[in-house]
This record gives C-alpha cells, sequence and structure tokens, in this order.
C-alpha cells in the first residue's frame, strides 16, 4: 500500500503542472488568435523575402565567373545573346514541326541506299526567220552507294554511260535539301564535249531529217543559280517524304508554294560551223541560209525571278505515296556580250524581257519507316526571247533508289 502511494505521488507532482500548463496553452491560444494569424502571414512574408533574397545570392555566386557585374539570372536571361539565341532556336524548332496524325517523322539517325541517277538536258534554239535547232547530249547513267546520316547524305556514283570512252568533260552538281517549311535548289552545269543534234528545222516548218544525231562541238553552255520556296501548309505536307526519306505521309495532303530564284547561263554556239555542216549533208535545190551575224561570240544571261506553285502528296494505299508540284516563275532576264556594258542598269530595262519558266517535280515511294523504295524525277525549263532570237533550256535528273534505315532514336 505504501509502494502504491509512494508511485502516486511523483505522478500526482506531474500531472497537476502540465494540466496548469495546458489550461494556459488554451487561454493563450484564445487569447491570441488573431494575433497567430497576423503573425502567420508576417512570417509568410519574410519567408517569401528570405528566399528571393537566397535566390539572389545563388545567382551571384553561380554567374560570378561570366558576368563581371555579378548579373542576376534574369539580368542574364534579358542580354541581347540570349534573345537572339532563343530566336533561332524557336525557328529551327518550326522547320520541322509537324502534325503527327499526317506526317510520321524520322525512328532512326542512319541510312544506307543504293541509287540509280540518270540525267538529261537539251537547248534548243530559234532564229528570226523560223529556222530552229534542238541539241542535246546522251543521257549520263550513274549507280552508287549512299550513306545518311539524319538529314545529310554522302555517296558516289559511277558514270556507266561512258565507261571506256574517256569520259566525259561534261560537269554538272545538283542538289536538292527539303524541309518541312522550306525547300531549296542549288545547281551548276557545264556542257561537255558530246552533244548531237537532235533536230533542226526550216523557215518553212520542214525537218532537215539528214541533220539528226549528228555530232555538234560548237555548242558550250553553263548553267548556275538557285531557287528556294516556303512551304504555306507545312504542318501536314511533308516534301521530306516524297523526296528525302525522312518522314513517312499518313494522311493525303497538299501546300502552296512561293519562292525566289537566280539564274546565270552561258552560251556560245558557232553559228558558221553549223551552216557548213547543213551545206555539206542537205541535198536539196532549196538554199539554206543561216544569218552567222544573229549570235557572235559568247551570250550572258542573267535572270531573276518569283515563282508560285502548288504540291500534293497523295495516300493512295498504306505506306505509298505519290507526290506532284509544279511552279510557275515570272523572270526578268537581260543579256550582256562581251563587247557590252556588264552592268545592268534602269536604262535597260524592258518589259519585253520579262520570260515564264517552270519547275516540276514527281516521286513515288514506298516507306514502312525501316525499309523504301521509289522513284523521283526534278526537271527545270527555262526560256528567253529577244528579236533575233530565243532559247529553251531543260535539264533534270531521273532517280531510283532503295534503302533502309537503322539505328534507332
Amino acid at each position: 500500500m505504501h509502494r502504491y502511494i509512494l508511485i502516486l505521488l511523483p505522478l500526482l507532482c506531474i500531472s497537476f503542472p502540465l494540466a496548469i500548463m495546458a489550461k494556459g496553452l488554451s487561454y493563450d491560444k484564445l487569447q491570441h488568435s488573431e494575433s497567430l494569424l497576423g503573425q502567420q502571414a508576417c512570417e509568410d512574408t519574410l519567408g517569401e523575402s528570405f528566399s528571393q533574397r537566397a535566390h539572389e545570392l545563388f545567382n551571384m555566386t553561380m554567374f560570378k565567373r561570366n558576368s563581371t557585374d555579378s548579373l542576376t539570372r534574369e539580368r542574364h536571361d534579358k542580354t541581347a545573346l540570349h534573345r537572339i539565341g532563343k530566336c533561332f532556336t524557336n525557328i529551327f524548332r518550326e522547320f520541322n514541326h509537324v502534325d503527327s496524325s499526317y506526317i510520321e517523322p524520322q525512328h532512326y539517325n542512319y541510312a544506307l541506299m543504293l541509287q540509280n541517277t540518270n540525267t538529261y538536258e537539251m537547248y534548243t534554239i530559234g532564229f528570226r526567220n523560223g529556222q530552229r535547232v534542238t541539241l542535246a547530249p546522251e543521257p549520263t547513267y550513274r549507280i552508287g552507294p549512299y550513306f545518311g546520316w539524319r538529314w545529310v547524305f554522302l555517296g558516289y556514283t559511277l558514270d556507266f554511260s561512258h565507261l571506256g570512252t574517256g569520259g566525259s568533260s561534261k560537269k554538272e552538281y545538283d542538289i536538292s535539301l527539303y524541309s518541312s517549311l522550306f525547300g531549296i535548289d542549288l545547281f551548276y552545269r557545264e556542257t561537255g564535249n558530246d552533244y548531237k543534234i537532235r533536230s533542226m528545222y526550216m523557215e518553212n516548218g520542214d525537218r532537215i531529217n539528214e541533220m539528226d544525231g549528228v555530232d555538234f562541238d560548237g555548242f558550250h553552255a553553263n548553267i548556275k543559280g538557285f531557287n528556294i520556296y516556303y512551304i504555306f501548309n507545312h504542318h501536314k505536307f511533308s516534301y521530306p517524304a516524297a523526296f528525302s526519306q525522312s518522314t513517312v505521309q499518313r494522311r493525303s495532303a497538299g501546300s502552296f508554294l512561293l519562292g525566289i530564284g537566280y539564274t546565270h547561263q552561258d552560251l556560245d554556239i558557232d553559228l558558221s560551223e553549223l551552216s557548213q555542216m547543213v551545206s555539206e549533208r542537205v541535198k536539196s535545190e532549196q538554199t539554206l541560209l543561216i544569218d552567222t551575224t544573229i549570235l557572235e561570240g559568247e551570250v550572258k544571261l542573267n535572270d531573276y525571278s518569283v515563282s508560285s506553285g502548288y504540291a500534293y502528296n497523295w495516300v493512295f494505299a498504306h505506306n505509298w505515296l505519290f507526290d506532284v508540284s509544279m511552279s510557275l516563275a515570272l523572270g526578268y532576264k537581260y543579256t550582256f556580250g562581251d563587247s557590252q556594258n556588264r552592268h545592268f542598269t534602269f536604262r535597260d530595262f524592258k518589259f519585253n524581257n520579262f520570260n515564264v519558266d517552270g519547275v516540276g517535280r514527281f516521286g513515288l515511294i514506298w516507306n514502312n519507316t525501316k525499309w523504301y523504295a521509289g522513284a523521283s524525277a526534278v526537271f527545270h525549263t527555262y526560256n528567253y526571247k529577244k528579236s533575233a532570237f530565243w532559247t529553251n533550256n531543260m535539264f533534270g535528273s531521273v532517280n531510283f533508289y532503295v534503302g533502309f534505315n537503322f539505328g534507332k532514336r
């Protein structure tokens, strides 16, 4: 019994003060409830102020090496260089931003492809008396492997059309770059030594059959230039799906195109040699006269153009695509010879120097994102007309390819 009392006494001594403290705390809570709310608001304000100050100190520490005046991150982000970087980042993102319900993006980093490329070109020159001649070399056939990393392809093709003949002096470089937003064509072509007369007509329209297929080395020409065009419906229409296999068009879509271009041509034809060849081969009582003074020396053409067109991707079956694209360009062309002023002035401006040019693209492809095969064709045509003569130049290429992608992203 005494043992229980000895145990209870200490418990009573502890519990009694605790009860008094609890009562005091309840009283204090009721009495100071409003002041606690104010204190909480004050602590929140102090907390935010403390957090902001800590953030400033962090920025001052982190950016001290990169900024001599200890700029904060906010001031650092507002620099002109940072704003320019953000602008370019947004632009590059927009280049390949697409609607995934229409366009499936590439799933692989690398590609291997075998491609056959066939190139064609043709020049037609007409004269004021009604005579005209069409010149063209033999088509060029090339085949070779290509290796691709994302949108960059490098390869080597072997010219099978001139094997064992010592090759051709012709030079040709054609590069087409396709993104979802823009497209670019770059080209440089220089004629070789293998031009032939494909057709020739007299003033009355009669064809001179004796001149068909005759070699003619008195013609030299080169052309270089570029085309840049904007694709309006780039979120749903994909040029890369038809021509670079970097995306897959899942639903049919089309887009209007708007572009600009520049072309420079050098043209030189020896009319005296042509006239002599005609007189040697044509056995006719009618005298065939070619005015050799129409084109004297090398003619240089500059062409500035604005183009507009439409392109359409037709998904006619699963993994299959057929593309048709046509653009017409209104080009202003002017000539200058070796004996004339090489600098164009407003006095030289003439409305009859406007001519219509064109670009056509066609593509057929099967692509299941892993394997692909198809064919594509791109052709350019340029026209020029003067009072004494006119010219039409057409060149292009037809490609057949098969390949596969690997190295999944």
